[in-house]
């Protein structure tokens, strides 16, 4: 706490001091401008312990007085003139355009000459203002110094340095021994005697004091022994402590000059040199850097000044007006200075040199408008604008300089930044505008690309990386790279998004809540030397800032950044609009990785909803889902198949508006909101249904609703949330149709089974009395042979047991069950066999054979005699129902399944047709719907049997006055498809 009141102590009093010699420095410049001294035109000298005067300027006072080279001066208007001090006393005592009587002796005779005082010209030369740019150029740079880096060491001794400077260049005494122009003496002097020891003590233990050696810090205190010596001395002479009456007090003052002035050329060449002697001492590149730049200032600057002019001043050389010239070498000094500031970036000079100027440039244009206005208001011989004006018109001038001081300094201000970022201005203007738009973009990448291109453009980086850390266990805790801008390696390989990079050596211990320092600032990447990870992603990204992007004070991202093109640190100016966009981007970053977030997750919530969608399309029931009101909520494809009814005219309607009344009347009366109910073997039909959705003639008579009746299983169940509260119902269809096809089918087996196990049993009861009545008869035939009428009676008793014995091995064959032999069979040419031996019969029925058998082989694994026997049953039955002629129609073709591949032959005819009510007996032993005496009923039957001997099925299809068809399929062991 005492070091802290101690600091603000020196401050405030280098503060004071600063206001004080500024002060004197610019009332001391007005005397320069505004005054001048009483001159007699005589240049006067007191050597010798006389005044005599050594020169005579053409034209002036003392030339038309007569005064000549050599004259004594004795008095001046009666007062005694013992020295030089006391003439110029006189002369002032006179003032300008006085008249002066001068006493003077010349060769032993005393004479008064009068003459009249002119001013002396107050014109200064070129290196007055030489001079008093440079103490306001080292003014400037202290007082920035000092405002950014109050607490760095050496900062207040710099500054010292500076003030003392400005000083030294500054104050240039008038000559009229006023009281104030000994206090512009006196501080000229003691400038001139310790700028120079404060100088070298400056260079002897930059950059701080503990980092020297200990002969440098030792000979930083002795330095300034000389210097005092000479101060004290020039002070005890002027007192006249020391008598020098022996010596002229021109000779006097000469020899101080001199001896000052070598003091300050050793001084300054030993500054330089020490800071040149130092360069590379230290690990800092950028403190190097400065180092060398300070040195050669300070060389090229003192080492011209100390051998053109400080030595011939010491040796008593006069020195010319191209010697003079060689003073604006000094200019060198603080010009270095400046630009080793600048270069290496330690402070913000040049924001802080812009905004100085506009509040220069802006008071001066004000001044300069109350000036000129003044000046019109008063125009009289003798008017003086300023002092002549009345307090209102001040008051009135100080109001309206305050109102128009804002806008004309932020016109300026614009103007100079304008010049300065040249074509990065209008970016730099923008940007904040446009980082406000990044809030509402989700696309991460397009985001971080604009993001870096703009801050490339605006601030001419040389590299940029924004870094991620969301530390993900693949990453082992260290930061991502999301994208980077110019980035290699310490290798010169191209750094790629994705990389990973620990930055713990700054990170960990780094507090983003720390306003006074908001970002983490690298000096120089490459002296951490170490090799651990840490030290090597440092180097690698070879980054100065690393700016954290704050979400509820937790960095989401870092945005680093590195030098400017130029090789340039980055301004406080350039890092708050870097901090203000890292706002606005860790918001952009946060949103997108929320909207990344939803995006997943309702793809997730997609994808489990598709897939639970699949699983209820892939079965092959009908889902249907209701809501309490009986709305359907949910319509599987399944449904859309078995109903005809699309999901999109479904979905929303009320049940009884799609299903049939009757189905919707026993759902309800089924319905249980507590448990599974089922509806077993329901008879629909497509007349059933609505109006509006009644189904269309069928296209696919496996899978549609077909005019004849269809057999559904229906259960119905509960729809319920997690907490068991219900929230609709779900009713699943299960088209058993087929299946009950299949049940019939079995039963027609079972029937013939059973007619088999009949027949075994009757066949041989039956057989043997038939075989004794044809025998029987057969042998009366031959008694009675000559009797015609008896012996056709026995004839037709013959062939009526004939007849019946056919029946019963009809019936043996149907019921049969043992394997007959199987063999590889050409199906098509079987068909083609059959249909040749009963082509004469079609041909005397006046029927018309159609046949699409293509030529290649389909091969079936069977009996050829037993399928000849099924297809000419087919062929004579189309031809029996055909009385008056007709067409009858054979194809094939090959249907692929699943498992394998079948043989299609359907058999068609333009015959009576079938009843619909015959359909379902129609392969039923005994059932015919011939006449009485031309069918048996068990063709077809026996047929049925023959293709399920052989894995295969057998169908048909009919509409009464439309003929039939009959369709025969049969696995294939060798399929060639056709062309």
């Amino acid at each position: 706490m005492k070091r802290v009141h101690t600091s603000r102590l020196l401050t405030l009093l280098l503060t004071a001091a600063t206001v004080v010699l500024l002060g004197a420095a610019m009332v001391n410049y007005h005397h320069q401008h505004s005054s001048g001294l009483p001159d007699d035109g005589v240049r006067w000298s007191d050597a010798q312990e006389k005044i005599q005067a050594i020169q005579i300027t053409p034209g002036g006072p003392g030339a038309k007085a007569g005064i000549e080279v050599g004259d004594e001066l004795q008095s001046i208007n009666g007062l005694a003139t013992d020295n030089i001090t006391e003439v110029t006393r006189s002369l002032h005592l006179v003032g300008i355009w006085g008249q002066a009587s001068y006493e003077i002796v010349r060769g032993g005779e005393i004479f008064q000459a009068r003459l009249i005082l002119e001013p002396l010209g107050i014109e200064q030369p070129l290196i007055y203002y030489f001079e008093w740019s440079l103490a306001i150029t080292y003014l400037v740079i202290g007082i920035i110094v000092l405002a950014k880096r109050t607490s760095r060491p050496m900062v207040r001794h710099f500054y010292l340095l500076c003030l003392s400077s400005f000083v030294l260049y500054a104050f240039s005494y008038t000559g009229t021994l006023t009281r104030f122009d000994r206090f512009i003496y006196w501080g000229d002097v003691w400038a001139t005697l310790l700028t120079p020891a404060i100088f070298l003590h400056f260079c002897l233990v930059f950059p701080r004091a503990k980092l020297v050696s200990k002969i440098r810090r030792q000979a930083a205190k002795w330095l300034y022994i000389p210097a005092l010596t000479l101060l004290v001395l020039h002070h005890l002479i002027a007192a006249g402590t020391i008598d020098i009456t022996s010596w002229p007090l021109e000779v006097t003052h000469m020899l101080l000059n001199r001896l000052e002035y070598a003091l300050l050329g050793v001084y300054l060449l030993l500054g330089a040199a020490s800071l040149q002697i130092g360069i590379n001492t230290n690990k800092n590149t950028a403190l190097n850097q400065q180092r060398k730049w300070l040195s050669q200032g300070a060389l090229a600057g003192t080492v011209p000044f100390a051998a053109f002019y400080v030595i011939p001043f010491i040796a008593g050389w006069d020195i010319g007006p191209n010697q003079s010239l060689v003073v604006f070498s000094l200019a060198l000094i603080p010009l270095t200075f400046t630009y080793a500031i600048v270069k290496f970036r330690l402070m913000d000079v040049d924001l802080i040199l812009r905004r100085g100027a506009s509040y220069a440039l802006t008071a001066i244009a004000i001044l300069i408008l109350l000036y000129g206005t003044a000046t019109l208001l008063n125009t009289g011989v003798n008017a003086q604008p300023l002092q002549d004006l009345s307090p209102s018109l001040w008051l009135l001038s100080v109001i309206l300089a305050a109102l128009v001081f804002n806008p004309l300094r932020n016109r300026i201000q614009a103007t100079l930044e304008k010049r300065f970022y040249q074509e990065r201005y209008n970016y730099r203007r923008t940007l904040i505008d446009f980082a406000s738009t990044l809030t509402t973009e989700t696309d991460l990448n397009l985001t971080m690309i604009t993001l870096s291109e703009r801050l490339v453009k605006t601030l001419g980086l040389s590299r940029l990386a924004i870094l991620d850390t969301a530390r993900q266990p693949e990453n082992n805790g260290m930061l991502q790279l999301l994208h980077g801008v110019k980035l290699v390696d310490r290798n010169g390989k191209p750094i790629r998004s994705g990389a990973v990079f620990n930055l713990d050596p700054f990170t960990e211990n780094f507090d983003c809540s720390n306003e006074k320092k908001p970002y983490y600032f690298v000096e120089d990447p490459y002296s951490y030397k170490d090799d651990t990870a840490g030290h090597r992603s440092i180097r690698d990204l070879d980054l100065h800032y690393y700016v954290p992007c704050n979400i509820k004070g937790s960095p989401i991202a870092y945005i680093g950044l590195g030098r400017t093109t130029t090789g340039d640190y980055l301004s406080s100016e350039d890092l708050a609009l870097v901090l203000t966009v890292a706002g606005y981007f860790a918001v952009a970053l946060e949103n997108a990785r929320l909207v990344s977030s939803l995006e997943k997750q309702l793809a997730e919530n997609a994808r489990l909803k598709d897939y639970n969608q699949n699983i209820v399309e892939s079965l092959n029931v009908g889902v249907l889902t209701l809501d309490l009101d009986d709305h359907v909520e949910s319509w599987n494809t399944q449904l859309e198949l078995t109903f005809g009814i699309s999901r999109t005219q479904a979905i929303g309607q009320p049940l009884m508006t799609l299903l049939p009344p009757g189905l919707v009347r026993e759902l309800e009366r089924i319905r249980d909101n507590s448990e599974t109910r089922n509806l077993y073997k329901f008879a629909l039909r497509a007349e059933d249904f609505p109006n509006p959705f009644r189904p269309p003639l069928p296209l696919n008579e496996e899978m549609s609703v077909r005019h004849e009746q269809r057999t559904l299983n229906i259960a119905t169940a509960p729809l319920i949330e997690k907490d068991f509260k219900p929230i609709g119902r779900l009713v699943i269809f299960d088209d058993v149709t087929e299946r009950v096809d299949l049940e019939d089918q079995l039963v027609q087996a079972e029937k013939l089974s059973s007619i088999g196990l009949l027949a075994a049993g009757v066949a041989h009861e039956i057989n043997t009395p038939l075989a004794v009545i044809s025998s029987y008869a057969q042998l009366l035939a031959k008694r009675v042979s000559d009797d015609s009428n008896q012996e056709e009676i026995l004839k037709k008793i013959a062939s009526q047991t004939f007849r019946a014995s056919e029946i019963v091995n009809s019936l043996l064959n149907v019921s049969r069950t043992s394997p007959h032999e199987f063999a590889e069979v050409d199906l098509r040419q079987t068909v083609k066999e059959t249909l040749a031996l009963v082509e004469p019969q079609l041909r005397k029925a006046q029927i018309e054979v159609r046949c699409r058998i293509y030529p290649e082989a389909m091969v079936i694994l069977g009996n050829a005699g037993r399928i000849q026997q099924v297809l000419l049953n087919l062929f004579l039955n189309a031809r029996d129902a055909m009385p008056q002629g007709g067409q009858l129609l054979i194809s094939d073709e090959v249907k692929h399944g699943t498992a394998e591949d079948f043989a299609r032959i359907t058999v068609s005819d333009t015959g009576t047709g079938i009843e619909p009510t015959h359909l379902k007996r129609i392969f039923d032993p005994f059932f015919t719907t011939k006449s009485r005496h031309r069918g048996t009923g068990l063709g077809l039957a026996v047929s049925y049997g023959i293709i399920q001997e052989h894995s295969g099925r057998m169908s048909v299809e009919s509409e009464l006055g439309q003929g039939a068809c009959f369709a025969i399929e049969l696995p294939l062991i060798s399929t060639k498809i056709h062309a």
